[in-house]
């Protein structure tokens, strides 16, 4: 069974550090598509272990602004690729964009950008269900695992969960309208910047994201891409949109890794509510740890890096 930890305030957190840096901005390919990263790497780039970052909705790769420099700082080759659909990586030509399809990315980046035995692999939203695939599904091709916001499978959709807590679960269902609003093709596509906008302050109370808003307009403003994005939620829910070519991949849906996993989430996340979250605790691998941040929403890499930060970077371990 994993540890849960309730971090102490985050008022009572050191200076975050290192100097940010400005990324460089890559692409490579990988599962047949383009794509596009965002890069820091440490002096001695040639040698350095990978650390592999994945955002999620709605979001893109600046997600990692702070982690990023952080990690490079400490050794690490940091990689933060704009997921499948979003500019400027390329659209899926398969359209698919299932879970499986996340959790092949996933794999295919370790192969795509050198990395070894000590590539690390860390996610965020979306980003952190790609981990649980890709973790479940060869979990010898990360050393190790973080995953932020988003808890494993099995704790949102096993048996009884849901319905072990009635008056817990109509306060999700609350949260997660917008799962539902956009399962519907037309509409949410045309009114999506302004769910976007919504999201953003409901998910993070307080929090100030008019840049992250600019970056998710950039990614999601070419022909196609507000479909792509959505495509991520219609997949969960519609057949229509499930491909079988990532079958291999999408059987490990309900998979934990069996590995010890770092899992982060906001105290005060208006998506995913902390105290379903907190159940990753009974389903995590052992030796796992599960990191409850006060005074935090959704996005808690952006907003309390100072936490965030060396707790991730202190899980991973040395860049070695």
């Amino acid at each position: 069974m994993a540890e849960v930890t309730l971090t102490p305030d985050v008022a009572t957190v050191g200076s975050l550090g290192p100097q940010m840096t400005e990324p460089r901005e890559i692409g490579f390919d990988a599962s047949g598509l383009r794509f596009a990263a965002l890069t820091w790497s440490p002096p001695a780039a040639e040698d350095a272990p990978l650390a592999v970052c994945l955002h999620g909705y709605p979001d893109t790769a600046w997600t990692w602004r702070h982690l990023g420099p952080y990690l490079a700082e400490r050794g690490w080759r940091v990689v933060a690729p704009f997921m499948r659909g979003y500019a400027p990586t390329d659209l899926a030509p398969d359209g698919g964009y299932q879970v499986g399809a996340l959790g092949r990315d996933a794999l295919e980046f370790h192969r795509a950008l050198g990395g070894d035995d000590r590539a690390v692999l860390i996610g965020h939203d979306w980003g952190a269900a790609a981990t649980y695939i890709a973790g479940a599904h060869s979990p010898g091709t990360y050393k190790r695992l973080v995953s932020i916001a988003v808890p494993p499978p099995p704790v949102l959709f096993g048996p009884s969960r849901m319905l072990s807590s009635p008056g817990l679960t109509a306060r999700q269902l609350r949260c997660s309208w917008y799962m539902i609003f956009q399962q519907f093709p037309g509409a949410p596509e045309r009114v999506l910047p302004s769910v976007i906008r919504r999201l953003w302050a409901d998910w993070s109370p307080g929090y100030d994201a008019t840049e992250d808003l600019a970056h998710v307009a950039d990614a999601l403003r070419p022909p196609g891409r507000r479909e792509a994005a959505l495509a991520y939620y219609r997949a969960l829910l519609q057949p229509a949109y499930m491909r079988k070519a990532y079958a291999a991949e999408q059987k490990h849906f309900l998979g934990v890794p069996d590995v010890p996993m770092l899992y982060l989430h906001g105290r005060d996340d208006g998506c995913l509510l902390a105290e379903i979250a907190e159940r990753a605790v009974d389903v995590l691998a052992p030796g796992s740890r599960v990191e409850i941040l006060p005074g935090v929403g959704h996005f808690l890499q952006l907003e309390q890096p100072v936490t965030a930060n060396p707790l991730i970077a202190d899980f991973v371990g040395a860049a070695a």
